[in-house]
Formats: C-alpha cells, structure tokens, sequence
C-alpha cells in the first residue's frame, strides 16, 4: 500500500528507489507568494525559486506531474552522465546560496524550511557521490518502479498529460517519439552495470521481462500509449483527427513497441545470464554500506539494522497478541495459526465480485467523511476518486496505492485498489486500506501541501518515505477513535495491516542484513499473518528491489504517535487532536527529526 512517488523521482535518471524518496524537486508552475517576504526570509524565499528554476530545467518527469509541459531535451538525456552532472551542479550551488543565509535572522516559519532545504541538499549531494552514482544510475528499472511501466500511465488519456487541444497534442506526440531514446538509454545503463559488476537480481529481471511482454501484448490500438487519440476533445476538429490517430499509432508501432522489443531482448538474453541469483543488497558491490544509507534516506533517522530488526520481532509479537483476541470475536475456537489459513480460505472474509469490492470502498469513503469534522480543521480542496488498478498493471501493483492530484484541484487524487486474483482480497481490510491511501492518509496529507502556496515549493511538492507514509499509517489508527473497528472484521483488517508494517521492520532487514532468502521472507511473512500468497510474495519481491523503503512505515508511524502522547500529556486539557493534526500537515512533509523539533516548539507555545 503505498503513495506512488511520482513526483520525487530523480529525473537525472537515478532511478534506484532507495536513492529517491527524500530527493525533491520543485513546482513547475509556482504560485507567486504574497505578501512577497522581505528581508532574510524574502532572500531565502528568492533562493528556494531560482533552485526550483533551476531544478525545472533538468526534472522533465516532476515537471509533467505538476501540471507543466514535456520538456524533450531534459526528458532525452534521462539516464544520462550528463543528466547527473547537471544535477549535482544545481545541488552545488544551491548549498553555496544557502551558505549566505542568515538562518537566525529568519521567521520560524523559514527556518523550519531552511532546516529542511539544507538536510535535503546535504542528502541529494551525497547519492550524487560518484561512489553512489556507479551503485544507482546502473540499475534503472525494477519491477516495482521504472519508467517502462511508468510511462505508459504518463501517456494515457486521463493521466498526467493534458489532452485539451492540438498543442498539446503534438507536444505530447514529440515525447511518445523521444520515448525509445531513452529506453536505449537505459540498456546502455544497464550493460556499464553489468561490466562494474552492479546489477540487479534475476527475479527482479525476469519480472520486468514479463511487465514488457504484457505491455507489448497489446494491439497498439488499445495500448495506453494511443487512447488518447481514440478519445479526443470537442476542440480538435473531426478532420485533424485521423492525422493524429495515424500519427500516434505510426509512432507506437514503428518505433516505441520495437524499442520496448529491444529492452525485452537485453533483459531476456544479456542481462538475465549475468544478474545475481543471491536477493540481498549486502550481496552486491558496496551493497552493505549502500543499505545503511538506504535506511537513513527513508527514515531520515539513523538506525542500526540489527535494532530495527528487533524492534520488528516486539511489534510482531505485540500484534499477535491482539490478534489472538479478535479471533476469539470472530468466533474461531483454533489456535491463532489455523486462524491465518481460515482467513485466507473462508470466503466469508473475501469479496466475491469487482461490484462488491467497490461498493465497500465506496461506503468506507461515505463512513470517513462524516468523522473528518471531528479530527481535521483543514480538508483538501483536490477532490478524491477511488478507482480499481488497470489490468495491465494490477498483477505486480500491492493491494492499494495513492496517485496525487494536480496542485489547483483540476486533476483529482486517486485511491488505487487492487482486484487482481480477486479471491486473495480481503473485506477485512476496507476500512484501514481507504484510511491509509485515501482520507485522511496520503489524500490529505499530499493535497493540502499542495495547495498551500505559502510553502517554498520542496515543502509543497517533496518529502521523505517515513512521514509520507508514517503519516498514513498513523492516520489508519483513527479508525479506533472513528469507531470503525468495533466491528471485529475491520479490527482484524487493521491489525493485520498494522502487523504488514511491523513484519516489514523484520524482512527488509532480514533480507538485506541477515541474509534471508526470498522463500524465507515470504514464509515469515505468511506464519505471522493471514496475508494471501500472492500479497506476501509481491510484499517481498518489492523489498528486495527497494531496501529500506519499508522501514519507513513503521518507524514513521511510531514517531507521529509518540509526538502525540508527548503533546497530550504536556497540554492536558489544551490538548486538541485537530490543532495537533493542524501541526503535522501544516509544514509539508518534514524529515522526523524537524518534525519533533516544531512540534516541541508548539507545545511550549500552547
């Protein structure tokens, strides 16, 4: 269940996933800030937008997810040494600009951002190390995020690019025919980490060789690289029509679909043959100092693996504990471990149509909404849709996902819920699954950075794993205040998606610093929960392909609680959960340790 993180994507071409999620990018179309600030803040504020300038120029992707047009040239040198040289040049002078600043001179508004502008800067520069660069840019695609799978979202009617009128088509038609440049970047990626020894695993390769293959499976005339031309505004005239079919559909066949060909035939062939068999990130060059790294990338704390893993072992074993009496509620007399296959077997606790599945999700919604007034002073504008995944991704997509909306509210947010072997769904995860994607979760935590346009645009529009999702996962656990989990189905929903997050603590690390297969992972996985096959094995296959990024849940999660119990017993009666929630969303998402120092400041202010 995750945000897809779209708009932190390194467009340089950095596309190891553990090297993103705290690398932000700036807003491609501003809001201008008034009252224009004067003073340190007003020469701070003028830093933050030259480097979101400057960061446009060369972030072709987070340029499309907010609303601006394809840049070709940037989008062409993605995966490219140039791409990484400008980047770490705008990351250079941005540090040195902020070095002039006087950060006591500055509100307590700006010097909660020049905290986090300095720590993510310090960061970007450190994954542009080129130690970091020779274990990232060779290693693309995976099968969990890549832009071969990306991209054919990006070009859909309905998706990112706007499709209003005929400029916007030829400028989107230039990037479908840009496409298969950059795919062949990739493969030259690829084949410099294959002669540094740096490559990705067979199973990860062997996934996306089956990703392709379903994407090339396609007749080009219901890919979604063309629905766009099957489907065209009032303002393109009829006759311009079937030139933009022939020339979309040309493009597809002639020249995406063979270069996609070509990728398929590297992967399969060269790649396959040379990628390891052993799943671990330790296993690879400089792989164990990468996942130490990795771990503080997404908790922004640092942590020990070996603590971390036995912080998973308590939760796990706390949860169990809380399991073990709601399956009495339910009513089964068996040991908690038969419990698990009753869970996964008994079709009283699975839907049973696509029509069943979306009417819960829809009354969940309806359940939601009318307890928001209770705990948030502040809901989004950006509306919310909650719409099944599309069947070419729904097999390798995890049981829900969150895609933000454009920042004015003209594209809304979408809570993706997954129905691919339907009979591995639960109903007992409705509730906490729509807390954590939807509202109050990733919906509200995103939109209503977005739309503050008082917040530089890096606080706006960037972040890091663990508030991101700690937030959501924390925001799941209002559904005990909410009442929602006096129902024991949706108690077990909760605790079973609470224990998801506490096993993630104990696998990732497993894996990555203990040596753990990928069989083991997923029997753990299955031995401490009544998760399906088919979640644990996708739950798993994704850590491996992006270490540490689990950890964030849980570590976030548990931050956000404490700060809540630390402010309600220094507040007593003052203590009110909207003006705390207020407090959270109102900086955008902050690395954990600028998190707690605002909201110390609160609390001695209240």
């Amino acid at each position: 269940m995750d945000f897809s993180l779209n708009r932190r994507r390194f467009a340089a071409g950095l596309a190891s996933s553990a090297a993103l999620a705290t690398i932000p990018v700036s807003a491609a179309l501003a809001a201008p800030i008034a009252p224009a600030p004067s003073g340190e803040d007003g020469k701070l504020m003028a830093l933050f937008r030259e480097t979101a300038r400057r960061e446009d120029a060369i972030d072709p992707l987070g340029l499309i997810y907010r609303g601006g047009k394809p840049n070709i040239t940037a989008f062409r040198q993605m995966f490219t040494d140039l791409a990484v040289r400008q980047r770490r040049g705008v990351v250079r002078w941005a540090l040195a600009g902020l070095g002039k600043i006087d950060r006591a001179r500055l509100s307590p508004e700006r010097q909660i951002s020049y905290d986090v502008f300095l720590r993510d800067r310090r960061e970007a520069e450190l994954w542009l190390q080129p130690d970091m660069v020779a274990l990232t840019l060779v290693r693309p695609l995976t099968h969990f995020g890549g832009l071969h799978i990306e991209f054919p979202s990006l070009m859909s009617k309905g998706g990112s690019l706007p499709y209003d009128d005929d400029d916007d088509y030829r400028r989107n038609l230039e990037l479908l025919r840009a496409f298969p440049e950059v795919l062949d970047n990739i493969v030259a990626r690829f084949r410099d980490g294959m002669e540094s020894g740096v490559v990705e695993t067979r199973m990860t390769t062997q996934n996306m060789v089956a990703q392709i293959d379903n994407l090339l499976a396609q007749p080009v005339d219901q890919s979604p690289l063309t629905s766009a031309v099957h489907d065209f505004p009032a303002a393109i005239p009829p006759g311009r029509r079937s030139t933009l079919l022939r020339l979309y559909s040309d493009t597809v066949e002639r020249q995406v679909y063979p270069a996609y060909r070509r990728l398929r035939a590297f992967l399969n062939d060269e790649y396959l043959p040379a990628a390891r068999e052993t799943v671990s990130i330790s296993a690879m060059k400089g792989g164990a100092s990468y996942y130490r790294k990795a771990i503080e990338n997404q908790t922004t704390l640092k942590l020990d693996p070996d603590a971390v893993h036995q912080l998973g072992l308590g939760e796990v074993a706390r949860i169990q504990r809380e399991m073990d009496g709601v399956r009495k509620a339910l009513g089964f007399a068996g040991p908690l471990s038969a419990f698990f296959d009753e869970i996964r077997t008994n079709p009283r606790y699975h839907p049973k149509t696509k029509a069943e599945f979306a009417k819960a999700f829809s009354d969940a919604a309806k359940a939601v909404d009318a307890q928001v007034p209770r705990y948030f002073s502040r809901v989004p504008r950006t509306p919310l849709l909650i719409e099944p995944y599309p069947a070419y991704r729904e097999k390798y997509e995890a049981g829900g996902s969150y895609n933000q909306g454009a920042p004015d509210g003209s594209r809304p947010g979408v809570f993706y819920y997954n129905t691919y072997d339907l009979p591995s769904r639960f109903l007992t995860g409705v509730y906490t699954l729509y807390l954590h994607e939807g509202a109050p979760g990733h919906h509200f935590q995103i939109s209503l950075a977005q739309e503050d346009e008082s917040l530089p645009d890096f606080q706006r529009f960037g972040g890091n794993t663990a508030y991101v999702e700690g937030w959501a996962l924390y925001a799941e656990t209002l559904g005990f205040d909410m009442g929602f989990y006096k129902d024991p189905m949706q108690h077990w929903g909760t605790l079973d998606d609470e224990m998801l997050r506490a096993m993630r603590l104990v696998v990732d690390t497993g894996l990555h610093a203990k040596g753990w297969t990928r069989d083991q992972g997923i029997e753990y996985m299955l031995a401490n929960s009544g998760m399906g096959r088919s979640d644990a094995t996708a739950e798993v296959e994704r850590y491996i392909v992006w270490p540490g990024q689990a950890l964030g849940y849980k570590i976030g999660a548990l931050t956000i609680q404490r700060l809540r119990d630390k402010a309600r017993a220094a507040l007593g009666a003052r203590f009110d959960i909207r003006l705390f929630h207020d407090q959270i969303l109102g900086s955008g998402a902050l690395p954990l340790p600028i998190l707690e120092a605002k909201i110390d400041r609160w609390i001695a202010r209240t």
